[in-house]
């Protein structure tokens, strides 16, 4: 039976182009930052259930790049690619994604981590290039597949010192 997220991720649709992730981790922000830029992290967090993370490559620095490639226990590979346009720690990261499948649907994800006491408010922007782009990422199982994650990321988050 898949597993289901807890539900803390808030998901919009501001414009027709547009999603936006939400939700607030225990965790502070620089703990939070670490467990998304470091592969050692990120190897536990974002892969999705049942896959095996076979790369997990991050050159995290303005116009470094960074792959993410899973392998599902049917043999399929799933890959994801981008380059790093922005990076202020820890409150800020924007890079390009592209699913290879559909290279050439690129999109720019901006995330923005604010620090309230000893939680971390994050926000995911995700702005793609078309309409059928951003519908077809929705329709994928986005949102629980991201809320399973960012409750691994805050697992993590919340053990790193």
């Amino acid at each position: 039976m898949p597993r289901i997220g807890s539900g803390k991720l808030e998901v919009t649709l501001p414009s027709d182009k547009e999603i936006l992730l939400k939700r607030t981790f225990n965790a502070p922000r620089h703990l939070v930052f670490e467990a998304m830029t470091k592969p050692e992290h990120v190897r536990r967090w974002w892969c999705m259930e049942g896959c095996t993370m076979e790369v997990c490559d991050i050159d995290l620095r303005v116009g470094g790049a960074w792959r993410y490639v899973m392998k599902a226990p049917d043999g399929n590979v799933i890959a994801f690619r981008g380059v790093y346009s922005e990076i202020s720690p820890p409150e800020r990261l924007v890079h390009t994604e592209i699913f290879e499948p559909f290279p050439e649907e690129i999109t720019v994800c901006t995330v923005t981590l604010v620090e309230k006491g000893s939680q971390t408010q994050y926000s995911c922007h995700v702005l793609h290039k078309t309409t059928m782009g951003r519908d077809m990422h929705v329709g994928s199982g986005m949102q629980n597949g991201a809320d399973i994650a960012l409750d691994q990321l805050e697992e993590i988050a919340r053990t790193l010192r």
